[in-house]
């Protein structure tokens, strides 16, 4: 398939961004859509997935048939069976007349069965005969009918789980998953988020006679460090909300912050990969623990200093240096290095206390070294929040308490810098 049909498919549906992912998604669609397949599409809340069961009911030769899409999660468990079946007058309290179901409605035609992971376990057994047969029955009939329609089915959860669970059956997941496309979330298309926030904002501009928004450079490198858990709808939300309340239409990466709910969906922007059923799913990572690790890692790097320093006056590499309480005399060599020698001192809570200026190894009192080297390997005994508040200190000492840039020495956002300032009592 070329560029040029992929970008015609495009256009003609409205989808919007050039990421990879999305054009491998598209193009699997394309070469799907002729057959009669069963297809299941894969992918978060919000990222599109029902712009592709209208791809491939419009690209087959089903076009001019039905195309209805059901939220199979919108519907209660009780009705679930007549809606989707049909049901003969008087089969249940409130039942006045029969009813067509939609499979008999779309025959001919592409049904849509979003949220396919609701179905109940009865309902998905009646399912499976419809794909496999064609057959099914009304509920309070006897009757077996014929259908000839197309499943395309949809979900957001990892349904390999659910088999695994129990709660959905292992034959109409492979049923199913004929042909499997997964829809890219928002956080791993890269550019495109800034194409649809541009596409969003001369949309609302239209709609309601005003100009319309744009981002300043370092709100785009916010908004493409924001990970969208709600996908598409969330971002098409933020822009309609931001157009109508902001008065200023250049937006600032301040201004985005107002509107970007406070939570840890911001940096670091973790990858998630696509699902894959062999692995069961895939890992999920915090702010917190990465924070962990970071700490974990300076605590390493500090005891290994110290031992350096230690194994150095043992070995008598510091005879002719000059030592002062809590401070190392010598001559910079560069900025660089100065800064680095102030963030060495103060990495350490509870630095190495000499005797001040020691001439010779014969000064040195190695039974007093080695009693500050335990105290060292106790202090590295500290909770981890004690740790986090000394970093955040670091931190804004470093940049003369100026929190933006501290929060991205830090790697993490400005907000969540604000939030740990006022948990931890930490006066600037």
């Amino acid at each position: 398939m070329t560029e040029s049909d992929i970008l015609s498919i495009k256009q003609r549906f409205g989808i919007i961004g050039n990421s990879p992912s999305l054009n491998h998604a598209i193009e699997v669609a394309s070469q799907v859509a002729p057959t009669d397949m069963t297809v299941l599409i894969t992918g978060e809340s919000g990222s599109g997935k029902e712009s592709f069961s209208k791809i491939i009911h419009s690209l087959s030769h089903r076009k001019h048939g039905k195309f209805i899409a059901i939220n199979c999660g919108a519907i209660p468990e009780g009705t679930i069976d007549s809606e989707l079946f049909g049901h003969e007058k008087g089969s249940f309290t409130g039942a006045h007349e029969s009813r067509k179901g939609y499979f008999e409605v779309t025959d001919g035609g592409t049904l849509f069965l979003d949220e396919i992971a609701e179905l109940p376990l009865g309902t998905q057994a009646r399912l499976l005969r419809v794909l496999e047969n064609g057959e099914f029955i009304k509920v309070g009939s006897s009757k077996v009918q014929k259908t000839d329609v197309r499943v395309v089915a949809a979900t957001n959860v990892n349904l390999y789980e659910n088999v695994q669970n129990g709660k959905f059956r292992q034959d109409l997941y492979y049923r199913l998953s004929t042909v499997p496309i997964y829809v890219p979330p928002l956080r791993e298309r890269g550019d495109d988020v800034a194409l649809l926030f541009r596409k969003f904002a001369t949309d609302f501009s239209e709609k309601y006679k005003v100009k319309p928004i744009f981002l300043t450079d370092d709100a785009k490198v916010t908004l493409g460090k924001y990970r969208f858990p709600g996908n598409i709808r969330q971002l098409k939300n933020l822009v309609e909300q931001i157009s109508a309340l902001e008065l200023d239409r250049e937006i600032t990466a301040e201004k985005l912050y107002k509107y970007l709910p406070e939570d840890s969906n911001y940096l670091p922007a973790i990858y998630k990969p696509p699902f894959d059923a062999e692995k069961g799913g895939d890992n999920k990572f915090s702010e917190r623990e990465l924070l962990y690790k970071v700490l974990f890692e300076l605590r390493k790097d500090v005891s290994e200093l110290k031992k350096v320093v230690y194994d150095s006056i043992h070995s008598g590499n510091w005879e002719n240096n000059h030592f002062e309480e809590r401070n190392i005399e010598r001559e910079p060599v560069n900025y660089e290095e100065e800064q680095e020698h102030e963030e060495i001192k103060n990495l350490s809570s509870q630095p190495f206390v000499l005797e001040p200026k020691i001439k010779s190894l014969s000064d040195i009192d190695y039974d007093k070294i080695e009693d500050i080297a335990h105290e060292t390997e106790r202090d590295d005994s500290l909770s981890i929040e004690k740790k986090e508040k000394e970093l955040i200190i670091k931190a804004l000492r470093k940049n003369n308490n100026k929190r933006k840039y501290a929060a991205k020495d830090l790697g993490i956002s400005e907000r969540t810098l604000y939030r740990k300032i006022k948990q931890y009592g930490i006066n600037d």
